[in-house]
């Protein structure tokens, strides 16, 4: 056993929007179609469940390889999170008019 600390990672964009869809979903249900009406890539699922943002529903007997799943305590918090945006760029500096700059 390691003693080493958890590392967390944050989520995808795929996984970030999944997660959103949850929460306004009664109970923070998570949808197994996109906006599109495609299957949720189950790598995606997956790997939520893996780090604990979503967790297994229920079973669906109709369909016993879809995955209903529910966001989680901390998938909720991450969802809610608004992403960070990258740093602005780094502007170079000007030179005034009259200094040629060493190549």
């Amino acid at each position: 056993m390691s003693d080493a600390p958890e590392v967390r990672k944050l989520p995808t964009a795929a996984q970030r929007a999944w997660l959103k869809r949850g929460l306004d979903e009664p109970g923070g249900k998570l949808p197994l179609f996109d906006g599109d009406g495609r299957q949720v890539d189950p790598r995606t699922i997956r790997a939520c469940i893996d780090q604990g943002w979503a967790e297994p529903w229920y079973h669906n007997p109709l369909k016993p390889d879809w995955l209903v799943c529910k966001l989680t305590e901390r998938g909720r918090a991450l969802a809610g999170r608004p992403k960070r945006s990258p740093p602005p760029p780094k502007r170079e500096r000007q030179l005034p008019s009259n200094v040629t700059p060493i190549r």
